[in-house]
């Protein structure tokens, strides 16, 4: 058995783990990450680690999947098997090259060619074990009876290295030469001639290989000289079986998406008629809810719906809407909102989206004590372990239980208005529809706010950035008895004392310390709290709102004994007051505190600077009139891309903003990037573009737009059937005896469904032509062999 855990990597930087799976060959993840690709790449990475205590984790294989092939795969849950990891198999990044022919009179007289080859650079090296390599470069020129072979420079703690060395091979004639007024290369010489290129990292024991390319000498076969960039190829393992060990397989997920974001002015038409959708009766003719029923999966269209409508103070309309059609169909009070639904779905992203401080003030504090303590509370009898107290694990389980509960009961002040305004109309909704029910009022609400909100984020803290990493196995178990019982507490309470929903026999006993009247009258006027139209402060306008933590390493602010300045590693918090470094995750005392207010620009700063990655600067105002940056290295570039977006959004409305900055580091007396010899010399290059201001939801309106013009493009065929159906519904109004081809489809009023369908088609004819330029501009532009387009493999 192995305790495995897996990795999603861009090329090889990581960029997420999963937790560790003990003792299974069949672990089960079900783990969900999305981020925002912050740079180019050539694969996406999936490996298996077997996680171990003493030693280096050991890879047991690896899934790669080509950035054009992730289209193929997107939408899909695929089982792909595992690769074996091989370091002459794990390359990404790119090289320059020029290659030239000169003629040669030799010192008989005879005439001959000579190969030139000039290694300009390369971009996008690998980190070696988190570090910028060394690299060099070997060229060879490789033929049927000859391997001539010559190396560069090492060039040190760089991705990028920028090589700049021209070497020399001589091409062997035949005596039956004669001169031509082209430099050519007879044919029979020209095809057994290659050029091969290999990059290696200069290691201590042993060079590590990080790939190679092969360029025949017949590309000059027309020209004197050829230049391009090359994609570095794994080593060509000619004699490689083609039969490798089972290593297992993996299942994924993937759904990928890449969208071009046009100038605000195109998407106004798109946008308005989204943001009308509230008010559009009957609902379901709406252009926000035909988007939900063309889309293949739901999710798809709810992402950038929500936050698009969250924005505009739109979203409690709609979601009110959508809620009470699904009402419509509920026969039974017990199963209110039970379902996966359009409402469903839109309220479990806006409370993702809005809830994220309220959980942070309401949870926290107990989560962060039992993943320190780890206290056992085990209470199934077969999972006891030799020596277990089972009354002692009761206790402890019901202490967890009582604290949690207590927190949750008494956050009514710091439940998010917007969500509250949801809960009012929720609420109301359920008791005009079960009106001879006491309790459905209160389940309509709970079924969101325990078992949808807060016992989802008690059994995954980390997904909730409410825990820095995942729990260890028993705080997990203990997490998720934990969440049972609040779920329970949740609807129990609010369905007064019908029976507990637990199947096993272990937690309805433990669950009877829990059945009294205080319970239920706790949970009741909880619920009536949040769901109530009081006006109330916006949750974190009176306290920080916190907006992102997590380990980085940061440039030493003083210097130390021998006057150097060093790295450490050390735990930010960035709330919408301060930014916060401290020694480690938890500590009260922070080391460094920067508040908002004095940042003057947040920029990525040049890897040259200390040849590390990921690196960006906070420029602050740490006394009057003297600016100082904080060089920080994020763990990779989506953690580096995230840190960045938040701290400029959060500081864009700050007084004196700086317009130009210095894009490398104040070294050894001077500027790196404009050479300036004053440590306080104005910025040589303009400020990046700021981000939205709207600290406490960070939505782009415009891409959100985009985002579900792709999605309305690639339905286009849905939504030709639906105008099909309104038309069909229209002429014929009879009684429908068989099921047919639109069946599947909500529509209720056909001619307002129909005006609407026409309405979308068209805004978005008006939006593919900006796109059909892009796609034009695109295609000419990048010239293939450019840095943009490089070559893939062997050209001829």
């Amino acid at each position: 058995m192995r305790d495995c855990f897996c990795t999603i990597n861009l090329d090889q930087e990581e960029v997420f783990r999963t937790q560790v799976v003990e003792k299974s060959l069949s672990p089960f993840y079900s783990e969900e990450f999305y981020f925002e690709i912050p740079r180019t790449f050539q694969y996406l990475s999936f490996y298996i680690y077997d996680k171990s205590v003493l030693q280096r984790d050991l890879r047991i294989g690896k899934v790669a999947i080509k950035k054009e092939a992730l289209c193929t795969h997107t939408g899909k849950e695929t089982w792909f098997s595992l690769q074996p990891v091989d370091s002459n198999s794990e390359v990404q990044g790119k090289v320059q090259l020029e290659l030239k022919l000169n003629e040669l009179i030799t010192d008989n007289g005879s005439v001959c060619q000579q190969l030139v080859v000039h290694i300009k650079a390369c971009n996008g090296l690998p980190l070696i074990n988190g570090q910028s390599c060394d690299p060099y470069a070997t060229v060879s020129l490789v033929g049927p009876s000859r391997n001539d072979q010559k190396k560069t420079k090492v060039k040190k703690k760089t991705s990028n290295p920028q090589f700049n060395e021209t070497f020399y091979f001589e091409v062997t004639r035949s005596s039956s030469y004669t001169k031509k007024s082209q430099f050519q290369v007879e044919e029979e010489d020209i095809e057994k001639l290659e050029i091969r290129v290999d990059l290696w990292n200069n290691g201590n024991l042993a060079d590590n290989f990080l790939g190679e390319v092969k360029v025949p000498v017949k590309v000059l076969r027309n020209d004197s000289s050829h230049q391009a960039w090359y994609l570095l190829q794994p080593r060509d393992n000619g004699n490689k079986s083609s039969k490798t060990d089972d290593l297992g397989s993996l299942r994924l997920y993937i759904c990928y998406t890449e969208d071009y974001v046009l100038p605000s002015k195109y998407y106004g038409p798109l946008r308005n008629l989204l943001l009308k959708s509230p008010d559009v009766q009957p609902i379901s003719s709406s252009a926000a809810y035909i988007l939900s029923e063309v889309c293949r999966d739901k999710y798809d269209a709810v992402l950038p719906l929500v936050r698009l409508l969250l924005h505009h103070n739109k979203f409690v309309p709609f979601a009110t809407a959508v809620a009470e059609l699904d009402l419509k169909d509920t026969q039974d009070a017990n199963t209110i909102f039970r379902g996966n639904s359009l409402a469903t779905r839109c309220l479990d992203e806006m409370m993702k989206i809005v809830g994220r401080h309220y959980l942070k003030v309401t949870l926290k504090p107990i989560l962060d004590e039992i993943c320190e303590s780890s206290k056992s509370c085990e209470i199934d009898p077969i999972r006891l372990k030799e020596g277990d107290n089972v009354e002692s694990n009761k206790e402890n389980l019901r202490y967890y239980v009582e604290k949690l509960f207590s927190m949750i009961i008494q956050s009514n002040m710091s439940c998010p208005t917007v969500m509250c305004d949801v809960f009012y109309s929720l609420r109301h909704m359920a008791a005009q529809k079960f009106p001879n029910d006491p309790h459905v009022q209160y389940s309509a609400v709970s079924s969101f706010v325990f078992l949808r909100f807060f016992a989802v984020a008690v059994v995954s803290p980390h997904t909730f950035h409410l825990r820095p990493h995942h729990p260890d196995a028993q705080t997990i178990r203990t997490l998720t008895l934990i969440s049972k019982a609040i779920q329970t507490l949740g609807s129990w309470g609010s369905l007064s004392k019908s029976k507990s929903s637990f199947k096993e026999t272990f937690m309805c006993e433990f669950f009877k310390m829990f059945q009294e009247e205080r319970y239920i009258e706790a949970v009741k006027k909880f619920l009536e709290e949040i769901s109530s139209t009081e006006s109330k402060e916006p949750s974190g306008m009176s306290e920080p709102v916190h907006l992102k933590e997590g380990e980085m390493y940061k440039r030493a602010q003083g210097r130390n004994r021998i006057g150097k300045k060093n790295f450490k590693k050390r735990w930010f918090c960035l709330t919408s007051r301060e930014l916060t470094y401290h020694k480690q995750p938890g500590s009260k005392d922070a080391i460094y505190t920067i508040p908002i207010r004095n940042i003057l620009a947040v920029e990525k700063l040049e890897e040259s600077s200390f040849n590390k990655k990921n690196m960006f600067q906070v420029i602050h105002m740490e006394k009057p009139h003297i600016e100082k940056p904080l060089y920080v290295q994020a763990n990779n570039c989506v953690e580096a891309s995230e840190w960045i977006e938040v701290l400029c959004r959060v500081s864009r409305c700050n007084q004196r903003r700086l317009s130009a900055y210095h894009p490398s580091a104040y070294l050894n007396g001077n500027w790196l990037c404009c050479k300036a010899t004053s440590e306080h010399a104005a910025g040589c290059t303009p400020c990046t573009a700021g981000v939205p201001a709207d600290i406490q939801i960070d939505i782009d309106e415009d891409r959100e737009t985009e985002r579900i013009y792709s999605l309305f493009t690639l339905c286009m065929p849905k939504l030709q059937k639906m105008e099909e159906a309104c038309g069909s519904i229209a002429v014929y109004q009879g009684p429908r005896t068989e099921p047919d081809d639109y069946s599947y489809l909500t529509i209720e009023d056909s001619v307002t469904t129909f005006k609407t369908l026409q309405q979308i088609k068209v805004v978005l004819e008006k939006l593919n032509e900006p796109h059909e330029k892009y796609r034009k501009k695109r295609s000419t532009n990048a010239k293939y062999g450019s840095e943009e387009n490089p070559i893939v493999g062997k050209v001829s």
